[in-house]
């Protein structure tokens, strides 16, 4: 399979990403094809560039190149969109960098109004789900900093369509390229200040500092802020694992500049390989991810309320919880409330937490998985269709189980008690 490794030794931004991704190889002309679609948008009417003041990605800002840039005229009253595509050096490395520029009166928008432009675009519905994914998350994150709501939420920094263009363009140009997985490795994030909106601000801003939890940051070279509200957001939505660049085949490498220079190369590196289908870094054919666990100890909520708030959490997208019980200070007896999510999903789980049980905080942090391949298979039986979990390692099958659901309505229907239910089931499988 296809995998894209990110290098973020300097940090990255939107731009940096387009940027790195085209110097890949992959064809330009097809891209701006692509995006040019993507911005004919009815509804706004033409009107002069007015620079927002709120730019956030100053650190990357959008230079402008009035020599090579593709200028996108529309009729019936849409907005205007340039992409320039060039290449410079930083800190003596040559890599490609991506300027977009729009014209247009209405700068801030909402996620309501960023979603319309994703629907009404005709790109891939992946491509879409992606974009729409990322903008939700983007609203959660800049709603929490604020103390609103998602959906009361205007996108200052990233609303404007050179900035919405830099998201969509991203999981676009990763629909080109074939990728089937994104490693990350650890993000430079910079330190120092920044002044946008809201004033001078340490970094990371907030809302970066949002995007960034439950991720692998480091710290290196003067002060910069090197991780953007929008390259923060790429990464979290993208890369399914972090750590050293994974072994295989170097299909191609690709670098993308920033605007900025340093002491360390303001550039973005990306490699694309060709790794097994269950790249495990060395660990067989145990196949590896990510996860980030959420947890919390609770020492004064009724035991009836914990069932509930496990089967929620499931539903709402936890890959396992779980209760331990604990002692706590001054020798009380308590209980661990626990849960694993995909990177991505620990902000909606942790409100769960916070809202249906009497706790007050909880802690996240991300972990490295190792894990068999796992499938539902439909099997014939005497009893009808039953689905079992076949776990694999490899082409070996570790064990096949009857889905319990399956197992106790078939007990219910039959009055045969489940154990022996269960024992039928997997007996007439083994024959």
């Amino acid at each position: 399979m296809k995998t894209l490794y990110l290098d973020c030794f300097a940090g990255i931004a939107g731009d940096m990403f387009l940027g790195a991704m085209l110097d890949l190889g992959l064809d330009r002309e097809a891209f701006l094809r692509t995006m040019e679609s993507v911005m004919l948008f009815p509804g706004h009417e033409h009107g002069h560039a007015h620079p927002d003041p709120h730019d956030h990605e100053h650190e990357h800002s959008h230079e402008h190149n009035d020599t090579h840039h593709h200028a996108h005229h529309h009729s019936h009253g849409t907005d205007r969109l340039r992409i320039a595509i060039t290449q410079t050096v930083r800190g003596g490395i040559a890599g490609t960098k991506v300027n977009i520029a729009s014209s247009e009166d209405h700068p801030h928008r909402g996620l309501a109004d960023v979603l319309e432009i994703i629907g009404a675009s005709p790109l891939s519905p992946r491509v879409k789900e992606r974009s729409a994914a990322a903008f939700r998350l983007l609203a959660e994150a800049e709603a929490k900093v604020h103390g609103t709501t998602p959906d009361k939420v205007h996108f200052h920094e990233v609303g404007a369509l050179d900035s919405i263009a830099d998201i969509i363009g991203a999981f676009v140009l990763v629909e080109m390229a074939g990728v089937d997985t994104v490693v990350s490795s650890p993000l430079n994030v910079g330190h120092g200040t920044i002044t946008c909106a809201h004033g001078i601000l340490p970094v990371p801003a907030p809302a970066t500092a949002e995007l960034l939890a439950g991720l692998p940051v480091r710290v290196e070279g003067g002060p910069m802020e090197r991780v953007t509200p929008t390259g923060a957001l790429l990464v979290r939505c993208l890369a399914s694992s972090f750590g050293p660049l994974p072994a295989g085949k170097v299909l191609g490498s690709g670098k993308g500049a920033g605007d900025r220079d340093g002491d360390i190369p303001n550039v973005l590196r990306v490699l694309l390989l060709e790794t097994e289908a269950t790249d495990t870094d060395g660990a067989g054919n145990i196949a590896r991810d990510s996860g980030i666990v959420i947890e919390t100890n609770i020492d004064d909520m009724n035991p009836q309320y914990y069932a509930p708030v496990m089967n929620r959490l499931l539903a709402e997208g936890a890959l396992d919880v779980w209760v331990a019980p604990i002692v706590m200070k001054k020798g009380r007896p308590a209980i661990t409330l626990g849960c694993l999510c995909r990177p991505g999903a620990e902000r909606s789980l942790a409100e769960t937490l916070l809202r249906e049980t009497t706790t007050l905080g909880v802690r996240m942090y991300a972990v490295d998985r190792l894990k068999a391949d796992a499938e539902i298979v439909e099997r014939e039986t005497s009893w009808g269709i039953v689905r079992f979990k076949v776990a694999r390692l490899g082409e070996e099958v570790l064990r096949s189980n009857p889905e319990f659901e399956d197992v106790r309505r078939l007990s219910e229907e039959h009055g045969i008690p489940l154990p022996e239910m269960r024992e039928r089931l997997m007996n007439e499988f083994l024959l």
